[in-house]
């Protein structure tokens, strides 16, 4: 059951390029008066980059009143009529509303992409694989959207949830489908809020490449139900893209996936990195990889960088 773009079509433009801002972790709260620094950074962040889709990766909105908060989140996007993709996190659905609920009320939202609230038999929400057209009218790269959910369901086990068996399989099939229909592995991207279990594994073998600073553990959950492996077997995804730990922004290479952090674009509504801001990660069309940096809210730029690394 493949998730499609059909109100509104992302693609390369005529020189073969194709912009994404990250935002994560805003803990957005209407009304908050720090909230209003998020917004303010996430004005500028557009207005200078003008990135062809925005990604938030968690956490937006924590606070009630929610439809409000999301509604203030939301018009710095689509008053500029920039698409967007929504993965929600582990305090998305704490305040007054559900997680279906939150993601019935932005799938009614104008120029969401991931616009299904949830597929058949597949856990989570806003799930989705969305193609990014080249200037041949096919599909050039492929994003992906995934529910990492928030908090163990098994009597016994603390922390996070984790991937269910039914997404690594969606996302198996997602992939092989993507690939049958264009007669070649396409290039990916995967987006979603917690980290899974590799992160930290990779970040502590030295010997890997990586950028970036981490200042707190990994909080990824303690059960490993594999979606790195899919993702490895498969070949297509060469980056993922997470929020949840606030301070850290690293990327670092693992077996020729780049795992990556986004930049804390909240503000004292919770703990706070030195300056909030966004990833940027920039494709180019046919090429397999990507270039990314760090865009603070004054404007610096920080660990600009190409992946796969270059080779010393």
């Amino acid at each position: 059951m493949m998730q499609t773009v059909s109100a509104q079509q992302l693609k390369f433009n005529k020189h073969g390029n194709f912009k994404i801002v990250q935002f994560t972790d805003l803990h957005y709260a209407a009304g908050a008066v720090p909230s209003a620094k998020s917004i303010k950074m996430m004005e500028s962040t557009l207005e200078s980059e003008k990135p062809d889709v925005v990604i938030f990766t968690g956490d937006v909105v924590v606070k009630a009143p929610t439809s409000k908060g999301w509604d203030e989140v939301l018009d710095v996007v689509i008053s500029r009529n920039i698409p967007y993709i929504v993965t929600l996190g582990n305090h998305d659905d704490e305040s007054e509303w559900s997680r279906s609920q939150v993601a019935d009320y932005l799938s009614k939202k104008p120029l969401l992409i991931n616009n299904r609230a949830s597929l058949q038999e597949v856990d989570g929400v806003l799930n989705a694989s969305i193609a990014v057209m080249g200037n041949d009218h096919k599909a050039a790269f492929t994003l992906y959207a995934m529910d990492s959910k928030a908090y163990s369901q098994v009597d016994g086990i603390k922390g996070y949830d984790w991937f269910g068996f039914n997404q690594v399989n969606w996302y198996l099939k997602e992939s092989a489908k993507i690939e049958a229909s264009n007669g070649r592995v396409i290039p990916a991207l995967a987006f979603f809020h917690i980290p899974f279990p590799e992160y930290g594994i990779a970040f502590d073998k030295l010997a890997n490449k990586r950028i970036g600073v981490r200042y707190e553990n990994e909080g990824s959950p303690i059960i490993n139900s594999g979606m790195y492996a899919a993702m490895l077997g498969r070949k297509d995804v060469i980056g993922t893209f997470v929020g949840h730990d606030h301070v850290n922004d690293y990327l670092v290479d693992y077996y020729g996936i780049g795992l990556a952090y986004g930049c804390f674009s909240g503000s004292e509504n919770t703990y706070v990195r030195d300056k909030n801001g966004a990833r940027i990660i920039e494709l180019k069309e046919g090429k397999k990889g990507f270039h990314t940096y760090i865009r603070e809210y004054d404007g610096n730029i920080l660990n600009r960088t190409d992946f796969p690394f270059k080779k010393q």
